[in-house]
């Protein structure tokens, strides 16, 4: 007869086996319910709930700051719990500052030119143009009818720097009219322009229709024929370095719907 101890080991060793695969089982299930809730939370972290809550950091060009405040805020109505945070300045300047690393998920320029200047610029669509008017005191008291009217030396001209679209745009159309210009400033965006206008620090200035528009309480806008020539398309892009990819995705769609199109065309922009 085998000895006991192999008996019991017979009788014993299935409710063992048996034991060991139900523990086995309860062990792996937690693991997979464990497993599966920190994939999920991992996915939160990452993915676009993260990003749904992080703010949408947009640098545009100074000439969009009344339309983009206006989008920026109808967007976090429409999506609740988002931010749009906006820095305005030259296209130029605000390119430059993208390729040195500055924090931003969106990019709308005023010219292309200054779009192409930035090296993780995304697949940039047109969303507007816009064109210059001559921006002059309430009342028009020079009597400002062209640009060659602003040739001579008594007026004061503020024209924006050449690399700024603003200033590229009156550049192209100065030599349109066949005019020389003496500025006696040149600034570093269509905002500063306008305001020496507003300021009563010069004569006229060469803005945006837009700008001249949301000032119309303290300017006039004279339109002239040359500014057809010096039209502006303005381009907008999710840039290839964004925080907050699926965030500006979201607002540069915002920005092409047509609802974005309207905030845009009642601000005097022109559809692209």
């Amino acid at each position: 007869m085998p000895p006991e101890s192999s008996t019991t080991g017979r009788i014993c060793c299935p409710a063992t086996v048996i034991s060991v695969k139900r523990l086995l089982r309860s062990t792996v299930a937690g693991l997979a319910v464990t497993l599966t809730a920190s994939l999920a939370a991992c996915g939160s972290g990452s993915g676009s709930g993260s990003e749904a809550g992080r703010p949408v950091t947009v640098f545009a060009a100074a000439s969009l700051t009344e339309s983009f405040t206006t989008l920026g805020d109808r967007f976090e109505a429409a999506h609740p719990g988002s931010t749009v945070t906006f820095n305005f300045g030259g296209s130029s300047a605000l390119a430059t500052q993208i390729n040195e690393g500055a924090p931003a998920d969106v990019f709308a320029s005023a010219a292309p030119a200054n779009m192409a200047a930035v090296t993780d610029a995304g697949t940039p669509a047109t969303f507007a143009r816009n064109q210059l008017v001559i921006a002059v005191g309430k009342g028009n008291p020079k009597g400002v009818t062209g640009l060659a009217a602003l040739t001579g030396p008594r007026l004061k001209v503020a024209l924006c720097a050449a690399a700024v679209p603003c200033g590229a745009a009156a550049t192209t159309a100065i030599a349109a009219a066949g005019v020389t210009i003496t500025p006696v400033t040149l600034e570093q965006d269509v905002k500063a322009a306008l305001s020496k206008v507003r300021l009563g620090e010069v004569d006229a200035a060469l803005v945006y229709r837009t700008d001249a528009k949301a000032a119309a309480a303290d300017v006039d806008a004279i339109e002239f024929p040359e500014s057809a020539r010096a039209v502006n398309d303005y381009p907008i892009a999710v840039l290839t370095g964004a925080r907050n990819t699926a965030g500006g995705q979201a607002f540069v769609d915002y920005v092409l719907s047509p609802e974005g199109l309207r905030v845009l065309t009642d601000a005097g922009f022109q559809a692209p």
